[in-house]
């Protein structure tokens, strides 16, 4: 927490004090026997085939090249579910809207959902609507939730990860974040920068015939890969209880030329930048080729590659070998990143 146990911007960013937030306390308040993991999704009751997912989305603006606050509150929703092995059947949907924003603004924030739920196969049930005074309410926020049936029926958790499990990137990284970025900055990076945000169930689903070579999947969102990275370092175990760790190759990230552009501009680090339709999958060895292969069979997953690997050596780290040959820690996100990208 922060030294003065104030609430951050910080915590919201995805990065290391997010972290600390939801385990210290957050997630203390409700962990129990049917919440017994932090997960995207969970069952909504033991033995249950149902999960249940909920997000909320802030973004600032709510409208930039590739996407807007609509479309990214369905596919971020369905893919929390879809990276625990569960296909979307409905969601409900919440808006918080600010005194002023223009009904134009919101009819079309709410066809672009409507669109993404039917691009999804789902679709949207219920609802709430609540407006603040003008100035008090950042234009539109929005909250889901979503239930999802149970497709992949084994253990997708950071406990079943194992020594030499092959670490998959399933595309390009940054694309959303640093879209959000040139949008509210105005920045002159021309017209090339577009959010990923995109369902990833087909992808997801791609990986189901692996059975129980797939170990675990997570969405690259705030924080992106590197805090994915650094949360299944740091909390799991295989079955001998025995700690592990993470070594990546920084040259095997797949990043778009101009994503890369931007980042080497203002320093940024495009393991570090949220992606809404990016998720990194743990496989065993064996099964890497066949992953890649059906991953590589669709558009989105053109670009996937093995990043590295699951090893036994520095136990709860995730060390990556640099362009240059050396190596380094690749760290939890730290500091404030990019606030309101989602």
């Amino acid at each position: 927490m922060s030294a003065d146990g104030l609430i951050r911007l910080e915590h919201g960013s995805g990065g290391a004090l997010s972290r600390d937030l939801v385990e210290s306390v957050i997630y203390p308040a409700f962990a129990s026997d049917a919440y017994a993991e932090l997960s995207d999704a969970t069952s909504i009751a033991s033995g249950s085939e149902l999960l249940l997912t909920t997000d909320g989305y802030v973004v600032d603006p709510p409208f930039f090249p590739g996407g807007d606050i609509g479309r990214l509150c369905v596919f971020g929703t369905c893919n929390d579910l879809a990276v625990c092995g569960a296909r979307a059947v409905s969601l409900s949907l919440a808006m918080v809207i600010e005194e002023g924003f223009p009904v134009s603004q919101l009819q079309r924030a709410l066809a672009s959902a409507a669109e993404a739920a039917r691009e999804a196969g789902t679709r949207i049930i219920t609802g709430d609507t609540k407006v603040v005074p003008r100035g008090k309410g950042g234009g539109l926020f929005l909250t889901t939730a979503g239930v999802g049936t149970r497709v992949f029926p084994h253990p997708l958790s950071p406990a079943a990860v194992r020594v030499g499990d092959a670490v998959i990137v399933s595309g390009p990284l940054g694309a959303h974040g640093i879209t959000i970025l040139a949008a509210r900055e105005s920045l002159p990076v021309g017209d090339t920068l577009r959010s990923d945000a995109a369902s990833l169930y087909p992808l997801t689903s791609a990986l189901f015939p692996l059975g129980q070579s797939l170990h675990f999947m997570r969405d690259a969102t705030r924080g992106g890969v590197a805090a994915v990275l650094n949360e299944v370092a740091g909390s799991a175990r295989g079955a001998s209880g025995a700690s592990w760790g993470i070594e990546v190759e920084e040259d095997e990230f797949p990043v778009n030329q101009d994503v890369r552009a931007v980042c080497d501009l203002l320093g940024l680090n495009p393991l570090e930048i949220a992606n809404e339709g990016v998720f990194v999958a743990f496989v065993a060895a064996e099964a890497a080729d066949k992953a890649l292969e059906a991953l590589r069979s669709l558009a989105l997953g053109s670009q996937s590659r093995v990043v590295g690997k699951v090893t036994s050596r520095n136990p709860g780290e995730v060390i990556m070998t640099t362009s240059i040959g050396g190596k380094r820690v690749l760290d939890f996100p730290r500091g404030l990143l990019l606030p309101r990208i989602c």
